[in-house]
Protein backbone atom coordinates (compact mmCIF):
# COMPACT_ATOMS: atom_id res chain seq x y z
CA UNK A 1 0.00 0.00 0.00
CA UNK A 2 1.65 3.50 -0.89
CA UNK A 3 1.71 6.68 0.88
CA UNK A 4 1.03 9.66 -0.71
CA UNK A 5 2.33 13.30 1.01
CA UNK A 6 0.83 16.42 -0.29
CA UNK A 7 1.95 19.99 0.63
CA UNK A 8 5.27 19.21 1.70
CA UNK A 9 7.21 21.48 3.76
CA UNK A 10 10.60 21.47 5.56
CA UNK A 11 9.77 19.13 8.38
CA UNK A 12 6.24 17.98 7.60
CA UNK A 13 4.01 16.97 4.84
CA UNK A 14 0.16 19.03 5.34
CA UNK A 15 -1.33 15.52 4.88
CA UNK A 16 -0.65 11.83 4.79
CA UNK A 17 -2.85 9.61 2.57
CA UNK A 18 -2.96 5.84 3.20
CA UNK A 19 -4.70 2.95 2.70
CA UNK A 20 -7.47 5.22 2.29
CA UNK A 21 -7.50 7.28 5.36
CA UNK A 22 -6.52 11.23 5.39
CA UNK A 23 -3.99 12.79 8.32
CA UNK A 24 -3.88 16.64 8.49
CA UNK A 25 -1.09 18.00 10.22
CA UNK A 26 -2.15 20.61 12.63
CA UNK A 27 -3.67 23.46 11.05
CA UNK A 28 -2.98 27.15 11.84
CA UNK A 29 -4.03 30.43 10.04
CA UNK A 30 -2.13 32.22 7.15
CA UNK A 31 -3.08 35.62 8.77
CA UNK A 32 -2.19 36.57 12.43
CA UNK A 33 -3.98 39.28 12.92
CA UNK A 34 -7.54 38.15 12.65
CA UNK A 35 -9.27 37.29 16.24
CA UNK A 36 -9.59 33.45 17.31
CA UNK A 37 -13.09 33.28 14.74
CA UNK A 38 -11.41 34.52 11.80
CA UNK A 39 -8.18 32.48 12.09
CA UNK A 40 -10.35 29.23 12.77
CA UNK A 41 -12.44 30.59 9.42
CA UNK A 42 -9.59 30.49 7.64
CA UNK A 43 -8.11 27.36 8.89
CA UNK A 44 -10.97 25.60 7.99
CA UNK A 45 -10.75 27.00 4.25
CA UNK A 46 -7.34 25.68 4.47
CA UNK A 47 -8.60 22.22 5.41
CA UNK A 48 -11.54 22.18 2.81
CA UNK A 49 -8.67 22.56 0.33
CA UNK A 50 -6.25 19.85 1.91
CA UNK A 51 -9.21 17.21 2.33
CA UNK A 52 -10.40 18.37 -1.62
CA UNK A 53 -6.34 17.59 -2.74
CA UNK A 54 -6.93 13.95 -0.84
CA UNK A 55 -9.74 13.15 -2.56
CA UNK A 56 -11.91 14.11 0.11
CA UNK A 57 -14.39 16.70 2.18
CA UNK A 58 -15.95 17.58 5.95
CA UNK A 59 -18.37 15.05 5.21
CA UNK A 60 -16.08 12.28 5.90
CA UNK A 61 -13.99 13.71 8.46
CA UNK A 62 -13.62 10.93 11.67
CA UNK A 63 -11.70 12.78 14.14
CA UNK A 64 -10.74 16.19 15.06
CA UNK A 65 -8.59 18.04 17.36
CA UNK A 66 -8.61 21.36 18.22
CA UNK A 67 -5.50 23.29 20.37
CA UNK A 68 -6.58 27.11 22.07
CA UNK A 69 -3.65 28.71 23.81
CA UNK A 70 -6.73 30.08 25.42
CA UNK A 71 -10.08 28.06 26.67
CA UNK A 72 -11.83 31.21 27.01
CA UNK A 73 -11.83 31.54 23.18
CA UNK A 74 -13.88 28.27 22.73
CA UNK A 75 -16.83 30.59 21.71
CA UNK A 76 -15.58 32.40 19.21
CA UNK A 77 -13.58 29.54 17.93
CA UNK A 78 -17.05 27.44 18.26
CA UNK A 79 -19.09 30.25 16.17
CA UNK A 80 -17.10 29.79 12.85
CA UNK A 81 -16.92 25.57 13.36
CA UNK A 82 -20.42 25.66 13.59
CA UNK A 83 -21.07 27.82 10.73
CA UNK A 84 -18.55 25.46 8.06
CA UNK A 85 -19.41 22.01 9.89
CA UNK A 86 -21.76 19.52 8.08
CA UNK A 87 -24.35 19.02 10.76
CA UNK A 88 -25.15 15.81 8.74
CA UNK A 89 -21.83 13.99 9.36
CA UNK A 90 -20.38 15.33 12.96
CA UNK A 91 -17.01 14.08 13.46
CA UNK A 92 -15.40 12.94 17.33
CA UNK A 93 -13.97 16.03 18.78
CA UNK A 94 -11.74 17.07 21.51
CA UNK A 95 -10.90 20.70 22.05
CA UNK A 96 -7.88 21.80 24.32
CA UNK A 97 -6.13 24.18 26.22
CA UNK A 98 -2.80 24.41 25.13
CA UNK A 99 0.42 26.30 24.37
CA UNK A 100 0.39 26.72 20.78
CA UNK A 101 4.41 26.96 18.83
CA UNK A 102 3.80 30.77 18.16
CA UNK A 103 1.98 32.81 20.24
CA UNK A 104 0.32 34.84 17.28
CA UNK A 105 -2.09 31.74 16.57
CA UNK A 106 -5.40 31.56 18.71
CA UNK A 107 -5.76 28.30 16.98
CA UNK A 108 -5.02 25.11 15.81
CA UNK A 109 -7.11 22.03 13.67
CA UNK A 110 -5.87 18.41 13.46
CA UNK A 111 -8.04 16.10 11.66
CA UNK A 112 -8.33 12.66 10.31
CA UNK A 113 -10.68 11.63 7.54
CA UNK A 114 -11.63 9.30 5.27
CA UNK A 115 -11.05 9.46 1.93
CA UNK A 116 -14.19 9.29 -0.70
Amino acid sequence: MSITRLDPHERLSGAVIHNGIVYLAGQVSTNTTLDTEGQTANILTQIDSLLAQAGSNKANILSVQIFLPEIADIGAMNKAWDAWLDTSNKPARATVEAKLADPQWKVEITLIAKTC
